[in-house]
């Protein structure tokens, strides 16, 4: 029998994030200057800095992250995120009717996964990491709970809508990587409602239903609240990762997940 901490007994410090993040602000600001230099256009000022402040994560398992010259592959969002406390329960909902949810309440561990449909490193992440991970997940060791937060706007809220109107209809791992074809993002043409209504009818699903949920006032409400999640704890850099409480930032290889869901799955089960 496998046994695990209470959640509201693990708390630290959100100032993990700060240092793999602040890393990633710094060197797309870099880029940005680098870009504006080479078409002729002046460098816009730098942004805020790394948020500061408190919350209920652990210190990080593995952090780091890798910078890139695409915008929509590890973002920043317009505005300073300042990370707030946050129970560890809220965070970690362990929902059985949470529809973005995968794997058993009661898997020993949880790692919560903030990402965004328009960010090329969640693609990757998706493509490569994601279908190990899952394997966790189907032996029982690990639930998986999905919070997108939206960094690049307007389509990567329309994606997570539907996702999670597909979700309702019990396919939520299909609708997602089929939002992520061959580990890249799809264009915005490819994300108004008429096109992710007719990706979901390609799917099997009902399409008049989800048409429905797509746009329906509780769906909007649940990807509202799992965006202000991210923001509360000052996610800011996509794809992080919050494993049994321990951030880790950008889609790091596939072993670096595999180390750190054994020694989270092995701490969590001791004995077992």
């Amino acid at each position: 029998m496998s046994s695990r901490a209470p959640a509201s007994t693990r708390t630290s410090r959100t100032a993990a994030w700060l240092v793999p993040a602040a890393v990633v602000l710094l060197a797309g600001i870099l880029i940005a200057v680098v870009f504006a230099m080479r078409d002729g256009q002046p460098a816009a000022a730098p942004g805020a800095e790394a948020p500061r402040g408190e919350a209920t994560v652990s210190d990080p398992v593995t952090p780091g992250a890798e910078a890139t010259a695409d915008p929509r592959a590890q973002g920043t969002p317009e505005a300073e995120m300042t990370p707030q406390e946050v129970p560890l329960s809220e965070i970690e909902r362990r929902d059985a009717d949470d529809v973005l949810g995968l794997g058993s309440v009661d898997a020993p561990v949880v790692m919560v996964v903030f990402s965004d449909y328009q960010c090329g490193y969640c693609a990757r992440w998706s493509a490569e990491t994601f279908p190990v991970v899952m394997e966790y997940v189907e032996r029982g060791d690990l639930r998986l709970e999905w919070r997108d937060i939206n960094i690049f706007g307007v389509n990567s809220e329309r994606a997570a809508r539907a996702t999670y109107a597909a979700a309702k209809q019990g396919a939520f791992v299909e609708y997602h990587d089929a939002l992520f074809p061959d580990g890249s993002t799809r264009s915005e043409a490819e994300l108004t409602d008429t096109a992710l209504t007719t990706l979901a009818a390609d799917l099997g699903l009902d399409a008049a239903q989800f048409a429905v949920d797509l746009t329906s006032p509780e769906t909007s409400a649940e990807i509202a609240r799992n965006a202000d999640l991210g923001v509360r704890l000052g996610v800011y850099s996509t794809p992080s990762f919050l494993l049994a409480g321990s951030p880790i930032v950008g889609a790091q290889p596939t072993d670096v997940f595999v180390s750190a869901l054994d020694a989270a799955i092995a701490a969590a089960t001791p004995g077992s």
